[in-house]
């Protein structure tokens, strides 16, 4: 009698997720992390003083994480109130993710931003989005809290893309002596290789996500 109940007041096994925590993280860190917007950042800091360009950086930072709070809590309510399949949200997702992934590998090939005029500060919105924070790039956190299934699934899905912002901040702090010391090549390059393994993961969800709606 004691097992009997013992299997019945056991929590039931956590579903299983498609992406890990890990794979979550690389998705964040390409599309809301510091590679994609370095460009942007060291071109903006150019010609400012140090200061204003920190408190620059605090400003954009802040609005970021606001947003992505606004975005993770409201968006992901709202998106499972219309009561969508998780595959259909899936394919959504992997869809989103192909996209970013090809943008970003093709975007190495188009014309530099004209440098904004030096010592002027760039619209700080302007940085915090959609530069350090994309559209695109709330479009997946909403879909993978969408997808999250428990509480704990999604604060680590938020803390996550808290973290990847964070590395924007400090990317932003120290981008001067980040391209003094790295340069823009490297940072292509790695570039290139993460919106490689990107295709690879969005091609997966997308694969995943059609042999369920084709087998259910």
């Amino acid at each position: 009698m004691s097992l009997i109940l013992a299997a019945v007041l056991a929590p039931s096994p956590a579903p299983p997720h498609v992406l890990a925590l890990a794979e979550v993280f690389l998705l964040f860190f390409i599309m809301i992390g510091p590679i994609k917007a370095i460009g942007a950042y060291a071109t903006a800091a150019h010609g400012m003083e140090p200061g204003q360009w920190r408190a620059v950086a605090w400003k954009v930072f802040a609005i970021a994480v606001i947003t992505t709070l606004v975005a993770g809590g409201v968006g992901g309510a709202m998106l499972r109130k219309w009561h969508i399949s998780p595959a259909v949200l899936q394919l959504a997702g992997g869809l989103v993710f192909l996209l970013v992934a090809l943008q970003m590998i093709l975007s190495q090939y188009a014309a530099p931003a004209p440098a904004p005029t030096p010592g002027i500060a760039p619209p700080t919105s302007r940085l915090a989005f959609p530069v350090t924070l994309p559209a695109y790039g709330i479009a997946a956190l909403i879909v993978l809290i969408a997808l999250s299934g428990s509480t704990e699934r999604y604060l680590w899905i938020m803390a996550l893309a808290l973290a990847v912002l964070v590395l924007d901040l400090v990317t932003m702090l120290f981008i001067g002596q980040i391209m003094k010391t790295i340069g823009a090549l490297p940072l292509q390059i790695v570039g290139a290789v993460l919106g490689m393994l990107q295709v690879a993961l969005a091609l997966q969800l997308i694969t995943g996500a059609m042999r369920t709606i084709i087998t259910s």
